[in-house]
């Protein structure tokens, strides 16, 4: 392809799906001949994989099948961009995952992912014990089941002869990078974010480690978030790709949703919903809030991001789908012809509320026994206001962590990003829950265009972030992406909604209590 810009290819392991996007790379400044959209790709491809559910609570996936589906997305990318010349690889997976690999780097677990609530128990004694602050501190990863902390102590007490056989314990990132480049490492950002590491020194932590009753060297070594490293040949030969292409570390998928939507000054949020959702924005080192509420996660060794995550974001949606509408579902259209029919009711669903804990709740929270509620039922309400009650659930539950930002330093902006923001309904009742302006990164942005943007930065393309996210095809710092424009009166409505959100968390946390003295 004569004269065609050459590209750097982002790679984004998510819960569900490896998405791969290749993004043209200009110059150092941002400018050249690329006439793509901001944060637009030029091939792209992705491979899902199942979240399985072995157990109540449990959620957990194929190591093997997520190896399988990076290798054939990175492929199919390739061939989409024929000859043109592949600057380099950078990677994004998921936070908080843990798998146990033998001597031989054999996976004698599955991966315990993020949404696995068996832990519960153990992050409920670590907080009764008034450990909760003094670990949020020095980790920086609240105490909850989806820290790689709190599932390491599960195994010693329930799988000690398991635990006893295993000689590394590794998350999704290390997984995929021991199989892209053969080194069994992780990096800066991924270690922050399991409750393990001491973040302000960098290092692994002994307390932490006392607690998981594991020993450092169990771990991978932590490098920079800017490392590199080369691409190994068997995965050249599966993928099309060159051997020794250089592998930038990358870091974890929220930082780097951060970064793709161009997130990283202070005051400007960014938001992110997949089958999660989370809010963060830029801070210049570890912090986190007097509360407790928020998580502080590295992206470089400079800037780190505060912020919350909730477990149930676009799978909720998905969850009511199969429960109350399973018909639509079976026509293959999936999420489609859900959100048509809730759109046809009005906002604030004829009074229906979800309070949407279907999976166990992050932030603000923390309280994984916390069980979901629809309240207000009335006959008058149908399987469509049902759909729409779970989109308002979820989007009032992430706005009040754009509200614990603000308290912290304000937020004027929010930049989002995230397959569910294709809808018109997502968007809007969203734009309408946070109240403030509000704009939507395109499809290929976020995630994938963040990990090429840090990639690019880490081959010192450019001299820094911003920079680099401009040279990749990013926004830059007065482009946020399409607004959402919503009506006062919408606004109001779902603002008197969120402030009556506290009382009925409590009162769901009086009704849960009733209900579990009530089991046989």
């Amino acid at each position: 392809m004569v004269g065609a810009l050459p590209v750097l290819i982002g790679l984004d392991v998510g819960t569900t799906a490896a998405k791969v996007a290749a993004f043209e790379v200009t110059d150092a400044a941002g400018e050249g001949r690329s006439t793509t959209a901001v944060g637009a790709s030029v091939a792209s491809a992705q491979r899902e994989y199942a979240l399985e559910q072995p157990r109540p609570g449990w959620q957990v996936q194929d190591p093997a099948a997520i190896l399988t589906g990076i290798d054939a997305a990175l492929a199919d990318v390739v061939a989409q961009l024929g000859d043109r010349r592949v600057l380099g690889l950078s990677v994004s997976t998921a936070m908080h995952g843990l798998i146990g690999l033998g001597a031989d780097r054999v996976p004698l677990t599955p991966l315990i992912t993020w949404a696995d609530a068996r832990s519960a128990a153990q992050a409920r004694e670590l907080r009764a014990a008034g450990r909760g602050a003094e670990l949020l501190r020095l980790t920086g990863t609240p105490v909850h089941p989806m820290s790689p902390l709190v599932k390491l102590i599960w195994f010693g007490r329930h799988e000690p002869d398991l635990a006893a056989r295993v000689r590394r314990w590794v998350g999704l990132k290390d997984l995929v990078l021991a199989h892209l480049t053969g080194r069994l490492v992780t990096e800066l950002s991924s270690a922050s974010a399991t409750g393990l590491l001491d973040v302000h020194t960098r290092t692994w932590s002994p307390q932490a480690l006392d607690l998981a009753g594991i020993s450092a060297d169990q771990l991978p070594e932590v490098l920079p978030t800017t490392a590199t490293l080369p691409l190994a040949g068997d995965v050249a030969d599966a993928t099309g790709l060159t051997a020794g292409l250089p592998v930038a570390v990358g870091a974890a998928d929220g930082p780097l949703g951060n970064l793709g939507t161009g997130a990283i000054t202070p005051g400007i949020a960014g938001l992110s919903l997949g089958t999660s959702g989370a809010v963060r924005m830029a801070v210049t080192g570890p912090v986190t809030d007097d509360a407790g509420r928020l998580f502080c996660y590295a992206l470089t060794e400079d800037l780190w991001v505060l912020g919350g995550a909730v477990s149930n974001g676009g799978i909720t949606l998905r969850w009511a789908g199969e429960t109350f509408t399973p018909d639509l579902l079976t026509h293959g259209h999936a999420d489609t012809d859900l959100l048509a029919l809730a759109t046809g009711v009005p906002p604030g669903a004829d009074g229906l509320v979800m309070l949407p804990y279907v999976l166990s709740e992050r932030a603000p929270l923390w309280d994984p026994d916390l069980t979901g509620a629809f309240l207000g039922v009335r006959h008058h309400h149908g399987r469509a206001h049902f759909l729409r009650a779970a989109v308002e659930g979820v989007c009032l539950q992430i706005a009040t962590i754009v509200d614990l930002l603000d308290a912290v330093a304000p937020v004027r902006a929010v930049r989002a990003t995230g397959g569910p923001f294709r809808a018109q309904l997502w968007r809007e009742v969203m734009a309408a829950t946070i109240g403030r302006p509000f704009a939507i990164a395109s499809d290929a942005g976020g995630t994938a265009l963040g990990a090429a943007a840090l990639g690019w930065f880490a081959l010192d393309g450019a001299a820094d972030l911003a920079t680099a996210l401009r040279a990749v095809g990013g926004p830059g710092p007065d482009d946020g992406g399409t607004d959402v424009p919503v009506s006062d009166e919408v606004v109001a409505g779902y603002e008197a909604r969120r402030e009556r959100l506290p009382a009925l968390i409590r009162s769901l946390t009086e009704v849960a209590d009733v209900l579990e003295g009530a089991r046989p």
